[in-house]
């Protein structure tokens, strides 16, 4: 018996979500929270459209989009969600499973640039003093927030980490980001010094003869997660008297502005941090206007 219509161009809608998604995990190799936001948009999207669950045309991701913004969503999300789509149409044109691009001519919201929220040189140092010392679990979490304040890394690189790659001689971090991408980031002294006593001290405790390849471990042995370090990082944040929306990103974003403070330029912070593109880089620029502002004041005779 042939499948009714409406059924079948859910197929192939549900059919080229998975084509899709299965793309950019084996040939463009994204990582799996990129894989699962795109899953999720897409579920969002197919979930929307109408029982006859045909693709929309140009008109019809109009409609989608204005339809995000009744619901209340920020310009910043509706963007992300055009990405989305972007990306979904360019591969179902590559695939010749459509002729054209009805995404191609979509305009993009306008978002005003935010400036990065992020601590300043006393509140990384109160930050830093809040483990405990004196405990194994205190020890990691002082190591895993000295790594991360020194490197820049995202969280899931961070917590991604095994034991081989630190290398302590060369004073590097070996890690593989978005695209499954690898970059090695200098470490400083006392970050390195930090891992040591974890591997020395701390590590040995928590692991009690058991094995793991990982670098963070939890006392049951396992990789401490994202949302496991997410929650530490809150704690020890309420504890250092720092209440603004503390995020493992917000460490990064200090990272990279105290970078640019020191005189760092904008191409070596890119590469460190492993941005594809210089344009998100550019959100620190606020760091090199503020520093010109400080040299015309300094050294110009009309300033």
């Amino acid at each position: 018996m042939p499948a009714k219509p409406e059924t079948a161009a859910a197929g192939v809608l549900e059919g080229a979500v998975t084509s899709f998604l299965n793309y950019c995990r084996v040939e463009k190799g994204l990582a799996a929270n990129s894989l699962e936001a795109y899953s999720r948009d897409l579920r969002q999207f197919a979930a929307s459209l109408p029982a006859r669950g045909e693709i929309p045309s140009t008109d019809g991701l109009r409609s989608y989009l204005d339809s995000l913004y009744a619901r209340g969503l920020s310009a910043g999300s509706v963007a992300r969600h055009l990405a989305t789509l972007r990306n979904f149409y360019r591969f179902l044109v590559a695939e010749g499973t459509l002729a054209t691009d009805p995404a191609e001519h979509l305009a993009s919201p306008r978002q005003w640039q935010r400036i990065p929220h992020y601590l300043n040189r006393e509140e990384i140092e109160r930050l830093l003093g809040a483990p405990d010392a004196a405990k194994p679990n205190g020890v990691r979490d002082r190591s895993m927030l000295e790594l991360l304040y020194a490197t820049g890394l995202r969280v899931s690189e961070l917590c991604g980490l095994r034991t081989g790659d630190l290398q302590f001689d060369l004073g590097v971090v070996r890690t593989t980001g978005k695209g499954n991408k690898q970059r090695m980031v200098p470490v400083g002294r006392p970050a390195l010094a930090s891992v040591e006593r974890y591997l020395a001290e701390g590590r040995p405790k928590l692991l009690r003869g058991r094995p793991s390849p990982y670098l963070f471990i939890t006392a049951r042995a396992a990789r401490l997660t994202r949302q496991g370090f997410w929650k530490l990082l809150a704690g020890y944040g309420r504890k250092a008297g720092i209440f603004r929306h503390l995020t493992p990103h917000v460490i990064r974003h200090s990272f990279a502005t105290h970078l640019l403070e020191g005189g760092a330029d904008l191409r070596s912070v890119q590469t460190m941090l492993g941005h594809a593109d210089i344009s998100t880089t550019q959100i620190y620029t606020h760091v090199a206007r503020a520093r010109l502002r400080q040299t015309v004041d300094r050294h110009h005779p009309r300033a």
